[in-house]
């Protein structure tokens, strides 16, 4: 895709997100700019319930990793600082304690990604001036939007499925086309406030080839598959990998998915989730849609925070 072809995407799309002043209901302190969560109603919240039949809950995270690898060469770092030694063994009352720290926007961890972390041409969403973010906190469309969580219904679509394959290989593409064709092969339908997850797969590969430098190779979206997030009303996008495409489809844009979803539309991502185990549940009950819960960390000023999802069958 040539970068005047994704300039002209860019601009089409940040055309149709409404303007982040006039996102949500009723000006609260970060005047409304909820992005694409403003699809996610009162009313299609409650209609998600329905969802539920099974009373089967889906982790769609996977384990935080400690140890370095080729993705992930800043680890997460836990380590206990309690009970003091000795204390184990003492009479009393004494606890086991730890500390965490870790990358959070990392290519190995389950993520969810704020409307504040893509700054593009100097503004974050909404025209929002990039020196609202800094090295010490954000001050709008931060984490902390979503401190009320983010509930709704979820919908797999399993493009590996759909081409007869494990997985796509590094470099491949999701198109919208991919999209559409998934759709009617698993008799579901993207509608306006879904959360959409997209398999590639990414999981399955690691897990039986084991990790790669995915920061230079892996499959993602085509930029082009964004208007399908626009015309259906998309509310949230999640995949087992990145959600771009490495290398970049577009020649300067190193994340032209996360540009156009974030920045341009409002649209908050989760990058690097688990769906081996809510493919496989999916595909037993039938359907591929299903209750989904997120809940953030409560990280004021945060870009971003580990999260992990789960899917109510």
């Amino acid at each position: 895709m040539s970068a005047a072809d994704f300039r002209k995407l860019y601009e089409r799309l940040r055309r149709t997100a409404r303007p982040a002043a006039h996102d949500g209901a009723g000006g609260d302190a970060h005047g409304g700019r909820r992005g694409a969560l403003r699809h996610l109603t009162p009313a299609r919240v409650a209609a998600a319930a329905a969802e539920v039949r099974l009373g089967r809950t889906v982790s769609l995270a996977a384990p935080i990793e400690t140890r370095p690898g080729p993705d992930n060469p800043e680890p997460a770092r836990h380590r206990m600082t309690g009970p003091a030694p000795g204390e184990a063994r003492a009479g009393g009352v004494h606890f086991a304690v730890d500390r965490f720290a870790m990358n959070v926007h990392g290519d190995a961890d389950s993520h969810l990604d704020a409307l504040s972390h893509v700054l593009y041409d100097g503004e974050l969403y909404g025209g929002v001036p990039a020196g609202d973010a800094t090295a010490a906190a954000v001050r709008s469309l931060s984490l902390d939007l979503v401190r009320e969580g983010v509930v709704g219904r979820g919908v797999l679509l399993d493009v590996p499925r759909l081409r007869g394959v494990p997985w796509l290989e590094p470099g491949d593409h999701v198109t919208a086309q991919d999209l559409t064709a998934a759709e009617a092969a698993q008799g579901v339908r993207v509608g306006p406030g879904d959360l959409l997850l997209v398999r590639v797969g990414h999981r399955r590969r690691r897990g039986q080839l084991g990790a790669w430098e995915a920061a230079r190779a892996r499959a993602g979206l085509h930029p082009r598959a964004l208007p399908f997030l626009a015309e259906r009303e998309v509310a949230v996008l999640g995949g087992d990998g990145n959600n771009d495409t490495a290398p970049s489809a577009v020649a300067g844009v190193a994340f032209p998915v996360h540009v156009l979803a974030v920045q341009a539309m409002g649209v908050h991502l989760m990058d690097y989730l688990q769906f081996e185990e809510l493919a496989e549940a999916c595909a037993q009950a039938g359907r591929w849609s299903f209750l989904c819960v997120v809940a953030p960390l409560r990280l004021p000023g945060a870009t971003g925070c580990p999260v992990n999802p789960l899917a109510v069958l």
